[in-house]
């Protein structure tokens, strides 16, 4: 048994919109900007939470519950540009932009999307952007606060 390490096997990319959240294509997939090497190593924060529905009545003795809502408490965290391609994500993600965010996992970054890998794709809005503070040796950050707007393709498969 070994374990799957995470670093270089992620891939995050921008998509102002997907016909189809359960199967993006190749060709949207490549389309979307990929802003990966943007993304500070602990940048991308994607927690889910499930609510918790009482299920109990009058009658009960025990405490019962089910599934409820999923919630996402979303954000990325990237690094400034020094160029307008490199400083994108700063220039894209403003307040009230609209997209996809693509999440591919446990696959190699540098391995082109392809038919059949697993994807999540999660449609958001853009919160208003938070400048990090400067600190001594470190590069310039900022924060961009995303809100996920409807139900999340969490299994996706990318598709041809």
């Amino acid at each position: 048994m070994s374990d799957l390490i995470s670093d270089g096997k992620t891939r995050v990319a921008w998509a102002p919109s997907i016909a189809n959240l359960n199967a993006p294509t190749v060709a949207e997939c490549n389309a979307a900007a990929d802003y990966t090497k943007r993304i500070t190593p602990d940048g991308l924060k994607i927690d889910p939470s499930t609510a918790d529905v009482d299920t109990g009545s009058l009658a009960s003795k025990t405490d019962t519950k089910t599934v409820g809502r999923v919630g996402y408490e979303t954000e990325l965290t990237f690094k400034r540009g020094s160029t307008p391609l490199e400083d994108a994500p700063y220039t894209t993600l403003k307040y009230g932009v609209t997209g996809v965010l693509l999440v591919r996992r446990g696959i190699d970054y540098e391995t082109a999307w392809a038919a059949g890998q697993p994807v999540e794709a999660y449609p958001v809005i853009c919160g208003e952007r938070q400048n990090v503070s400067p600190a001594a040796n470190e590069v310039m950050k900022f924060i961009s606060p995303i809100k996920v707007t409807d139900a999340a393709a969490t299994d996706a498969t990318v598709a041809a």
